[in-house]
């Protein structure tokens, strides 16, 4: 990067964190420090959520996602609205009544103390996971730039993070994501438009639409019922309906971003402000990495776009191997540009059957490519053995450093940095509070004064980052960073929110019966996914909150019943 853009990327973060830490100094005890005190605005508080959930990995994945398969991804988030006016009604009137700093809370005066520690610690498993791999998504980025070992790259950014959210705890994590989510979306929106302005002069944003969507990048709706099929219209409003219930009804790093409101109105229209622009967010996103994918189409692409691995097998015996494939690359590349010249051609002159002859021939392009790609793998896999096989998650960055101006590069790192630090401070102060509160000052200490509450939750903070940085050492073995996410996401949301749905409204079922069909439940989710690992078993992993939450409902059902005939114990 150039002098402006450190300068950009450096003012840009150092600004956020120090008015973050000035403006929530002072906490006392745990109120201040997990509460806010309870005096953020709606807009602060949908602002909140929306950064909460957009992390690092949605702007470096999501593109990346987008140009390996198109806009189809758009269809995870339908469910969202619906969830949050559901929760809107029911559950937040719920938390402010009985005045909790955890969700969890709520269900020891329902049930007791074990079904609230066990929904804590599944919440704790989960999201001290999730909260390694939003670490380690900007660690790419500048292992990458500088060529730094990777593990000390995330190490110096999850310290960084740690040191900021200690410092100030959730007042810190709200007031500064409102800054974050100015710089993130109109970061993206510059991406958005300079990479249509790069386009050829002679080609159109008209034309780009259609190079698009007659290579599929732009089918949305899948209304298919295949199972195998990880994102349609059905499993979006079903799979993601109980995801997105689970995730900001249950998931302590978004509660505690509603806790924090005035008042049980500010916090519906936090709630429902995300719902109404979370969809068109994601769906500029993948919008901008479909455009990436055609500026590609008349730019050449690197054939591996992690270029510092690429790079490494220049150093081995295979290095002449590489260079053949890339020739064969640039041969096929500038055979498909000029297939694509006559599809546009065709488009332009109303001619099907020249549009069906195009496609035919840029998919059999698109296939030789694949296969060279491959081949690039393997050999990187041969001969780098800890190298990363997979390069999706690099396709928007290699683009923002290789095209964007002076400048603008610095502000696209900020708006990856700055998503980062949004997502894994709410991370890790939920985790802390959910520590502090519901197993440490509930099982373990229970007769401390409000400092010593405070000190622990800053040390539980310390302890939760480094299990963080630990874990993101090892995020590379999945496919894609933001389907990691979710896919965690759903290994264990399910579970608690049929906890949840079933303290909310099935009140005949009592705590042992839903303690066990809680662990059942689980089991069997996470059965599930050995048997899709071994190819036992097709289904998108969307449907697993579906399994977990219904099978916890159902199996809480039988066993209360049962309880209940044999007399036994609640």
């Amino acid at each position: 990067m150039s002098t402006i853009d450190w300068i950009v990327l450096l003012g840009t973060i150092l600004f956020i964190v120090c008015y973050g830490v000035y403006k929530s100094r002072g906490s006392k005890d745990i109120d201040g420090y997990f509460l806010g005190d309870k005096s953020m605005k709606w807009w602060t508080i949908g602002l909140s959520i929306m950064a909460t959930q957009a992390s690092a990995i949605t702007f470096l994945s999501t593109p990346g996602q987008a140009y390996a398969d198109g806009m189809g991804f758009i269809q995870f988030y339908f469910g969202l609205p619906l969830a949050m006016v559901i929760l809107s009604i029911t559950v937040i009137p719920i938390y402010y009544r009985l005045k909790v700093y955890t969700a969890y809370e709520f269900l020891e005066g329902r049930f007791d103390l074990k079904t609230r520690s066990l929904a804590a610690l599944l919440f704790l498993i989960q999201r001290g996971l999730a909260a390694g791999i939003t670490i380690y998504a900007p660690a790419i980025i500048l292992s990458s730039i500088l060529g730094l070992n990777l593990n000390i790259t995330i190490l110096f950014i999850g310290v960084l993070v740690i040191i900021y959210t200690v410092s100030g705890g959730t007042k810190a994590v709200s007031v500064t994501q409102k800054y974050q989510m100015a710089v993130m979306m109109g970061g993206m929106v510059v991406a958005g438009i300079v990479v249509v302005q790069l386009l050829p002069a002679d080609v159109s944003f008209n034309d780009a639409l259609h190079v698009a969507g007659k290579m599929n990048k732009l089918d949305i709706l899948d209304f298919s019922f295949d199972p195998e099929s990880r994102y349609t219209i059905w499993s979006g409003l079903t799979g993601g309906l109980f995801l997105f219930l689970s995730y900001f009804g249950t998931d302590q790093s978004q509660v505690a971003r509603y806790l924090t409101g005035k008042s049980v109105t500010e916090s519906r229209l936090g709630l429902m402000l995300n719902g109404l622009l979370k969809i068109p967010m994601q769906f500029m996103i993948l919008f901008i990495g479909v455009m990436v994918f055609v500026f590609y189409q008349f730019n050449q692409p690197p054939v591996f776009f992690n270029q510092v691995q690429k790079n490494k097998i220049y150093e081995t015996p295979r290095a002449d191997d590489l260079r053949q494939l890339e020739a064969a690359h640039t041969e096929v590349f500038n055979q498909k540009r000029e297939e694509i010249n006559s599809l546009i051609t065709a488009v332009h002159n109303d001619d099907e059957a020249g549009i069906s002859e195009a496609k035919a021939k840029i998919a059999a392009s698109e296939l030789q490519i694949a296969g060279i790609r491959q081949e690039v793998t393997t050999i990187l896999e041969e001969t780098v053995p800890d190298a990363e096989p997979r390069d999706t998650d690099y396709v928007f960055i290699t683009f923002v450093i290789e095209y964007l101006p002076q400048g603008l590069v610095g502000l696209l790192m900020a708006v990856i940095f700055s998503a980062a630090m949004s997502s894994t401070s709410s991370e890790l102060n939920a985790l802390a509070s959910t520590t502090t509160v519901d197993i440490y000052k509930r099982s373990i200490n229970q007769k401390k004064d409000a400092r010593h509450y405070l000190t622990a939750s800053k040390g539980f903070t310390v302890l939760w980052g480094m299990i963080a940085i630990a874990f993101a050492s090892f995020a590379s073995l999945f496919e894609n960073l933001i389907q990691a996410v979710n896919l965690l996401g759903s290994l264990f949301y399910g579970t608690i929110l049929g906890i949840f749905l079933v303290a909310f409204y099935i009140k005949m079922i009592k705590g042992n019966a839903v303690f066990i069909a809680a662990l059942m439940a689980e089991l069997v989710v996470l059965f599930c996914h050995y048997l899709n690992t071994i190819g036992a078993l097709a289904i998108g992993y969307l449907w697993y909150n579906l399994i977990g939450c219904v099978l916890v409902m159902m199996f809480g059902y039988i066993l209360q019943k049962f309880s209940d005939e044999l007399g036994m114990p609640q």
